[in-house]
């Protein structure tokens, strides 16, 4: 398959190569399973050996971000428990999963993160940030009002609250998050 998007052999199997949308998200194929995943090495040990998967640097990792309002105007904000920015506060989200509409994985996200129900809404802004090992996080901010649940922290979030504009100020948050929200209209600096 000749142009954009086509695979490419490397050496012998597995053979690996862009996905559709031309994105630094791969795909290797071995001769039972294909494997879908962000841009990264791909090792195949022998049959019934486990399947390693190794980062590569420069690999771009797709991601959402709930920005959620409430009825104060407060901002819902988690501290995060793990790298990357382990202990900083920032807005629920995470990793879009292999097959996962950026909606999906927003509310999944936030059920796992808060303990929150949410409808997704109108795309607020995108940003990219330095991840681990030279990857590149590219994170897509949306709107969500909140449908159900009790607010609680859970996975990757070591807490979970609202935040009024005077508290902002005083946490430790996540480099370019109120920089960003205020360039799209949500925060009012």
């Amino acid at each position: 398959m000749p142009g954009a998007g086509a695979w490419s052999r490397v050496a012998t199997w597995p053979w690996r190569g862009p996905d559709e949308d031309g994105d630094d998200e791969y795909r290797a194929i071995t001769r039972e399973t294909i494997i879908r995943g962000t841009a990264g090495t791909i090792t195949f040990p022998p049959r019934g050996a486990r399947r390693i998967i190794v980062g590569m640097s420069g690999s771009v990792i797709p991601c959402v971000g709930a920005v959620v309002i409430d009825g104060q105007g407060r901002l819902l904000m988690i501290k995060r428990g793990h790298e990357p920015s382990a202990g900083l506060w920032s807005i629920p989200g995470g990793r879009i999963e292999p097959g996962e509409t950026d909606a999906g994985a927003l509310v999944r996200e936030m059920l796992e993160e808060t303990g929150l129900t949410v409808e997704v809404g109108r795309l607020l802004g995108r940003v990219q940030r330095p991840g681990l090992a030279g990857a590149v996080i590219d994170i897509r901010d949306y709107a969500a009002t909140i449908t159900g649940g009790a607010l609680r922290p859970g996975d990757d979030a070591a807490e979970a609250r609202w935040v009024d504009a005077a508290e902002l100020d005083s946490l430790e948050i996540t480099e370019g998050l109120i920089e960003a929200l205020t360039d799209w209209g949500v925060l009012g600096r």
